[in-house]
């Protein structure tokens, strides 16, 4: 009996990560939705919410030891949706549709650069583990849509007079994602292990922060994490240089 208890328990627990997975989904599938409506700035929130519960499928699979290879390709199938479809869709629904084909080529290409990002990933991640990331990880490009509608829609900036700039802005986006500039992973920031005081601290004032100014705070935040990865891969560049004359013989 104990041991038919243990194995319904460890079938039952790789329920978990996957629901996650499928909230995911279903939040990326609510954005196209919402998107379709008009609801643009309720679209964006669906990303945001999708961005979080992916980031704790992963982590949950990890710390209950039930990470599987359906959970692996079931995420990157629905990142695929949330952070690749949804986005582009709402990018073009909101800003991108008046200036024609231009505009629909430019959401296309976010998409598709999302799906090899992806593809990269899923084929690199085991045979060459990093605290990096090679180019910008797919959530954070839709994060960085997201919280752009999300802003703009909040302090009614005038976007239909610069519609080039988000066409610009797309293109940057797809452009990181298929790019080798590197990107802080976090891998190193466990949830389920024990963090300094002075972590929880600042923990602690960002989601303060974010409280007080969700729309500003979040678009911050995104902005920062892009712009983190070329200057994160100078950073390195000029580094891995300073060791290699180091080496040198005088």
């Amino acid at each position: 009996m104990k041991e038919a208890r243990k194995e319904r328990l460890k079938k039952g627990i790789y329920l978990l990560p996957n629901a996650f997975t499928s909230m995911n989904l279903f939040f990326g599938f609510l954005c196209i939705v919402s998107a379709l409506e008009g609801r643009f700035e309720f679209a964006a929130i669906s990303i945001l919410i999708a961005v979080v519960f992916d980031s704790l499928d992963g982590k949950i699979a990890r710390a209950t030891n039930t990470t599987s290879q359906f959970g692996i390709e079931f995420d990157s199938l629905a990142d695929l949706i949330s952070f690749g479809l949804a986005p582009s869709l709402l990018m073009y629904l909101w800003i991108l549709k008046p200036m024609g084909r231009i505009g629909w080529l430019a959401a296309f290409l976010f998409t598709i650069c999302g799906a090899l990002r992806l593809a990269r990933f899923n084929t690199m991640a085991e045979s060459t583990p990093s605290n990096h990331f090679l180019g910008l990880p797919i959530p954070a490009a839709a994060g960085m849509n997201a919280t752009a509608v999300m802003f703009c829609t909040k302090f009614n900036v005038p976007v239909s007079e610069f519609p080039v700039v988000f066409l610009l802005a797309m293109y940057a986006l797809s452009f990181l994602m298929v790019s080798s500039v590197k990107y802080e992973s976090f891998k190193k920031a466990e949830l389920f292990k024990k963090m300094k005081f002075n972590m929880l601290v600042s923990t602690i004032l960002v989601f303060i922060f974010i409280a007080q100014k969700p729309h500003l705070a979040l678009f911050a935040i995104s902005l920062c994490y892009v712009v983190s990865g070329p200057i994160l891969t100078i950073v390195l560049a000029r580094r891995a240089r300073h060791e290699a004359s180091a080496l040198k013989p005088r």
